[in-house]
């Protein structure tokens, strides 16, 4: 099928050039994605500062998949598949929330402990042959780096949090994230585009002069970006809000009560530094707060953009704020964003489009496309394949790279 059904030129890879559209809409290609892509690599689940007493939890849930972390009462963090080993009924059905002494099926009542083991089963005298140590949750594999709980569903030799970040783990340690706590509650913002395009255009430093007029006049000519020295594992942006110019008012007001951070160093004073964990998930990291976004991928044509801050404790008006000012120039970006993540969307839905080329300093965008090249390498194929071959040619090409 390989040789017959397809022309080797048009899926070599190319560094500087973008995935065909196709691979933004297609409803097989989002399945190779869920699996090679998304549920291989970790996921943000909350930060430790929201379950602090034993009993606290925190849910998440992503495709069909559905988990929560909880605290025990000996002070240690689980993380289990949100589901009764009864019938499979969802265990814990709200984002957070406290379990008082254990966790309650609410279909039979079963009941299990912080640490998983099943506890409690009414009528357990009716069920043959039964041994509440082969019914404890099911654990999931999870990893705590500086305070955020991230949990991974696949198996994979997909290296730790804390090795991907490596290269930056002395410079994200100024901001003290371990120290944190909640500003706000998780909040859900749909988008009807593909999820790579949040994830393309969150890396895009070419288009903050054209689009982000705002942003743009707070970061100036100081924004910056690099891919990991460690295989590109995170995509790092930063502009330094030292020299803001003054003719927005948000960011004038910013820079007027934002106070002196005594944890961060001068030259952290005015900069705002943003970290892209690959495939799906960004860290803004500012001097008064930081924000998690995570690209939840619906659909093919559908992301949930999940999305929550957090901050140092700190009782200072200024800094009440230079938080609340940090929210209405983001809004803005983001409302910026939204439409031109819509239009690209559009392109991508048409029969025209194929591939673009990217520009030597778009090294984000270059290294993210290649990295999906790699594990899916059937998105090297310029034009649309029959949706029906396409997990049977992804197969072949494997077999063959």
């Amino acid at each position: 099928m390989f040789n017959k059904a397809i022309n080797k030129n048009k899926f070599m890879s190319e560094t500087f050039k973008s995935l065909p559209g196709w691979t933004y809409t297609s409803d097989a290609f989002f399945e190779l994605e869920k699996k090679e892509l998304i549920l291989k690599n970790w996921q943000l689940v909350c930060h430790l500062s929201n379950i602090p007493n034993a009993g606290n939890f925190f849910t998440f849930e992503i495709f069909n998949e559905r988990i929560f972390v909880i605290k025990g009462e000996d002070g240690n963090v689980a993380a289990f598949h949100n589901l009764c080993s009864h019938r499979g009924t969802k265990l814990l059905d709200k984002t957070s929330g406290t379990c008082k002494d254990k966790i309650t099926c609410p279909y039979h009542a079963w009941g299990y402990d912080f640490k998983g083991n099943l506890i409690k089963v009414p009528y357990e005298n009716q069920f043959k042959n039964f041994n509440k140590k082969d019914h404890q949750l099911k654990p999931v594999e999870f990893e705590i780096f500086q305070g955020f709980i991230f949990v991974k569903f696949i198996n994979s030799n997909v290296p730790s949090v804390q090795e991907q970040f490596a290269p930056y783990i002395k410079e994200i340690e100024q901001y003290k994230l371990e120290d944190m706590k909640p500003l706000g509650r998780v909040t859900m913002r749909p988008r009807k585009v593909n999820w790579k395009q949040i994830a393309d255009n969150y890396v895009d430093g070419l288009h903050i002069p054209a689009a982000h007029p705002g942003l743009s006049g707070l970061v100036g000519k100081s924004y910056g970006i690099e891919v990991s020295s460690n295989n590109g594992y995170v995509h790092k942006m930063w502009g330094d809000g030292s020299n803001i110019r003054k003719d927005n008012l948000s960011n004038r007001l910013y820079d007027k009560y934002l106070p002196h951070m005594k944890h961060l160093p001068d030259d952290r004073q005015r900069y705002w530094l943003y970290y892209r964990l690959w495939p799906n998930l960004a860290f803004d990291i500012y001097p008064e707060q930081m924000d998690f976004m995570q690209f939840i991928p619906i659909d093919a044509n559908t992301t949930m953009i999940r999305e929550m801050p957090y901050a140092l404790p700190d009782g200072r008006r200024e800094t009440k704020a230079a938080q609340y000012l940090n929210w209405r120039i983001n809004r803005q970006v983001n409302k910026e964003d939204t439409n031109l993540i819509n239009l690209v969307q559009e392109g991508m839905n048409t029969s025209r489009f194929l591939s673009g080329p990217l520009a030597d300093s778009e090294k984000c965008l270059i290294d993210s496309a290649n990295k999906i090249r790699k594990y899916i390498p059937v998105s090297t194929i310029d034009e649309r394949p029959d949706e029906n071959m396409i997990v049977n040619l992804n197969s072949e090409l494997l077999t063959v790279s």
